[in-house]
């Protein structure tokens, strides 16, 4: 019976100490769990590897550098004079006087040594240059344009003001006098300080690029799109070729191979967005204005492949945000973009 009773008081300390044991550990736990929750965020981070991040090539991210809004002369004249276009990461094109259009070319962080030839603003293209934060670069203006540049306070570059310091005549180019004008980035960015224009913003890309290849082919409602035409009018037609080795699209206006002057490169572009908008004649002399605040349906063009998108643009200075049919954002590839606003009616040809 001693035996039995002294098992018994054994396997009584047992149970004891180990119940001890077992409440001690749930109060360390707990009390370990509470310094685990105190530990900063950042701290717990410290150990982790992150994945770097892909930069895209178009532009930097970074900067905080004001584009340069510059506008092309796109006669039929200068077709194989214009320079500097394959630095521009985005070129409107839009409808002017006379079924012609003229090219508005953004530039960001650049150093172009020539950029030609640059001729005088249509108002509407301000639109462009707002949604962009840029600084506007031209020569001369229409009467419209002059009144919009002084309402609107838009800190412009003009050429009638400053040729011979800023803006030069390239003596070379077989064309019309007005056909021959230039300028450098570096002299660009020296009229701005001058000018006392700010050269930082804060504003965002228009754009959001992606720095993978889109998988254009697997998007709703994708077509080949191997060849484009956009025509501005029954003599004006932008042209686009696609390149299976580059990946690029080759620029010709009508049937002119678009070669630049200044470097002999094929002027080409990445990306394409076109939608249509209803232009107006608005004088004796054919000057246009667009209904470009609103909404409505287009293309967007990349890899051999086209989509169909939605646009709406809200204000003059705000910016045109380019969709999905679903709503969701456009999200584009990594490269230059071509923008062009063509007439309605005038539709765009894809094969």
């Amino acid at each position: 019976m001693k035996k039995l009773k002294k098992k018994t008081e054994k396997k009584m300390l047992i149970f004891i100490g180990l119940g001890i044991l077992l409440i001690a550990g749930g109060i360390v736990g707990i009390a370990m769990s509470k310094r685990e929750a105190d530990v900063p965020q950042a701290d717990k981070d410290e150990g982790k590897v992150e994945e770097p991040r892909k930069d895209i090539e178009v532009i930097d991210l970074d900067s905080d550098s004001r584009p340069y809004a510059v506008m092309i002369n796109n006669n039929s004249a200068v077709w194989r004079y214009q320079s500097g276009m394959n630095d521009a990461y985005i070129v409107y094109e839009m409808l002017v006087e006379g079924g012609i259009t003229r090219e508005m070319a953004l530039f960001k962080d650049k150093e172009t040594a020539k950029i030609q030839s640059i001729r005088s603003s249509r108002h509407y293209f301000l639109d462009y240059a707002l949604e962009n934060d840029a600084i506007y670069v031209h020569w001369g203006w229409s009467p419209q344009a002059q009144s919009d540049i002084s309402t609107l306070k838009i800190n412009n570059i003009n050429g009638l003001t400053l040729e011979g310091g800023y803006f030069f005549r390239d003596s070379t180019v077989q064309a019309a006098y007005e056909h021959r004008g230039y300028s450098t980035m570096e002299k660009l960015k020296a009229a701005a300080t001058r000018l006392k224009y700010r050269t930082t913003t804060d504003s965002k890309p228009l754009l959001t690029y992606s720095a993978d290849k889109l998988e254009m082919s697997s998007m709703d409602g994708a077509v080949d799109a191997k060849t484009v035409e956009i025509p501005y009018s029954g003599g004006y037609s932008a042209k686009f070729f696609y390149d299976e080795q580059t990946g690029e699209y080759k620029r010709s206006q009508n049937n002119t191979e678009l070669i630049d002057y200044t470097s002999k490169e094929r002027i080409t572009t990445h990306n394409i967005i076109v939608y249509n908008v209803k232009y107006t004649t608005i004088d004796n002399y054919g000057r246009q204005t667009m209904a470009n605040i609103g909404s409505g349906t287009g293309y967007y063009i990349s890899e051999g492949k086209a989509i169909p998108i939605k646009w709406e643009k809200n204000s003059r200075s705000g910016k045109t945000n380019y969709m999905y049919m679903n709503g969701e954002e456009l999200i584009v590839n990594d490269g230059r973009t071509y923008i062009g606003i063509a007439p309605t009616g005038r539709n765009v040809k894809i094969s």
